[in-house]
């Protein structure tokens, strides 16, 4: 049924509970989220959306010291080789890239709660 400003209602309580769901995420949970977005869109072939998630992939990335320089500058050229294959229309390598990232990521992220832990 819609509200009285022309808007779904179950639209509105979804978009309301993934609202929350993303300001009370953890930056590692926020990172997962744009990954699974940016795979999501490369199986479906949508350029503009994929590569916007990349962008933000990129933008997201360290340069301040010298330890994580290097780690940064080989995610930026694997982030820009994704965009390049997008638009080449080679969406299926950048579904296996960019999940092949994401487990990486979620281990790591795994490994660094449990010495947390």
């Amino acid at each position: 049924m819609y509200n009285k400003y022309g808007t779904n209602n179950s639209y509105h309580n979804v978009n309301q509970y993934l609202v929350k769901e993303i300001m009370d995420a953890s930056p590692e949970e926020l990172l997962i989220k744009v990954y699974d977005f940016a795979i999501a869109k490369a199986k479906l072939n949508n350029l503009e959306k994929t590569n916007k998630a990349i962008q933000n992939l990129i933008d997201a990335l360290n340069f301040s010291t010298d330890e994580v320089k290097e780690i940064s500058n080989g995610l930026l050229s694997l982030y820009k080789f994704c965009q390049d294959k997008m638009r080449q229309k080679d969406n299926e390598i950048v579904v296996k890239i960019l999940s092949d990232l994401r487990e990486s990521w979620t281990e790591a992220i795994k490994k660094r709660h449990a010495k947390a832990g």
